[in-house]
């Protein structure tokens, strides 16, 4: 357990905070690329600092302070101009920096005023890769954006779901160094919600009777984080679970799947009581096969409560989703009793403790990079069969709630790998 206070260090963001000083070192996902064609403007909260994202006429981007400088008014309600975003209620406008560069009353009666140069609201960098807008909120000069290998994986088909979770980063983050969960949440409380209900074909991701009881788990600090690993009944060490197993990306990442698709989850703190959750699927073609490039990667926000107010658990991560938020806003750990199954927990604790001594001492974190070839595919370890069966699973099975509008652009991409399987069973190979 921890105490009261290093409970709090572990998870308060705000500016000067030893977390918040961790995570302004990293660049977060705040959006996904689309919303923003929707609605220019958009209000974001993230490591307690309320900002609105912004993309000008220009096509560029800007995050800066939600309220104007002048008579505090929400800039969500601003308008976008080519360069910059203008205040609806008097007209001044700010740069991407958050510089006010025009001030038209004022310049009107004092022309040769400088006002406007000494008004400056907190401006952040924003970058647009992979259908997500990114945010860095540390000191400058800013670090590569690291593109991580499913990111650019080519004939694919990519989705992303936005998940507004009522609890902290730290709970969902804890739960991905938690291997044994799989066996009782997703395979044990899964089939009891379905038998419950009344329902035998609930759309879960992680088919129930692949599932089995684990005899081992092992945790491994590696350059890039922390990799999981799993010996479940009948298996081995040389089976993928324990040979490979599959990473966790510090501070707030995990990578997860198969040879068929991968998922990242990012875990992005909005305050010490939610969380922005972005899960970003990756579907792509069987070896041999190709796949048309999306025109755009579409989003969608997920459900996590049914309509009468009880949390969606018919999917495999609303299950997980379910699991953060029924600890409450921020868990108090120093009422939690640990065990033998709470190794990764134990030590990516020991890790974020770690790496936030060196953010105070002036040092650059674990997976912060400075050179661009460093940050430009980052290969990561992971299972090619999940739980080691041999089994591939060619159908879509929505990992969790909300219709997606890349349906059928998946289905398209797994099609390749009945092609594939059916391929290699004529050729003998599997």
């Amino acid at each position: 357990m921890l105490s009261v206070q290093e409970n709090k260090r572990l998870t308060e963001v705000g500016p000067g905070t030893p977390a918040g000083e961790l995570f302004r070192r990293y660049w977060h996902p705040i959006s996904p690329t689309l919303e923003l064609e929707e609605n220019p403007t958009k209000e974001i909260r993230i490591l307690s600092e309320d900002l609105v994202l912004y993309k000008n006429r220009s096509g560029g981007y800007g995050l800066i302070d939600r309220l104007c400088a002048h008579r505090r008014v929400n800039l969500a309600y601003g308008i976008p101009e080519e360069n910059g975003l203008r205040c609806m209620y008097h007209g001044w406008m700010y740069d991407e920096t958050g510089q006010c560069i025009e001030q038209p009353f004022e310049e009107t009666v004092r022309p040769e005023s400088r006002f406007k140069d000494k008004i400056k609201l907190n401006g952040y960098p924003v970058q647009e890769f992979g259908g997500l807008l990114w945010a860095y909120m540390g000191p400058l000069p800013a670090p590569e954006l690291p593109k991580w290998e499913p990111m650019v994986w080519e004939h694919a088909a990519r989705d992303i779901a936005v998940a507004l979770l009522p609890c902290n980063w730290l709970q969902c983050q804890e739960n991905s160094l938690d291997p044994i969960h799989l066996e009782w949440l997703h395979a044990t409380y899964g089939e009891y919600e379905q038998a419950r209900r009344g329902e035998g074909n609930g759309l879960f991701a992680i088919p129930p009777a692949k599932v089995m009881k684990h005899e081992k788990i092992g945790f491994d600090v590696f350059d890039n984080g922390i990799i999981k690993r799993r010996v479940l009944e009948g298996r081995t060490e040389e089976s993928d679970d324990w040979k490979i197993g599959h990473p966790i990306l510090f501070p707030n990442i995990l990578f997860v799947g198969d040879e068929m698709m991968g998922a990242l989850q990012f875990r992005v703190p909005i305050d010490e009581e939610h969380t922005y959750h972005v899960s970003y699927y990756t579907w792509r073609a069987a070896p041999g096969h190709k796949a048309a490039k999306q025109s755009r990667v579409p989003y969608r926000y997920t459900p996590l409560f049914e309509d009468n107010g009880r949390f969606v658990v018919d999917f495999t991560f609303n299950q997980d989703y379910m699991s953060w938020m029924s600890q409450g806003p921020r868990n108090d750990r120093s009422q939690e009793k640990l065990g033998e199954s709470d190794k990764g927990i134990i030590l990516y604790r020991k890790l974020l403790r770690e790496q936030i001594e060196i953010v105070d001492d002036g040092g650059d974190p674990m997976n912060v990079f400075r050179d661009p070839a460093d940050a430009e595919c980052i290969e990561l370890p992971l299972e090619n069969v999940k739980f080691s069966d041999g089994t591939l699973f060619a159908e879509y099975r929505p990992p969790e709630a909300g219709d997606s509008d890349a349906e059928e652009e998946i289905k398209v991409v797994l099609n390749t790998w009945s092609l594939y399987q059916k391929q290699e069973a004529t050729a003998g190979v599997r």
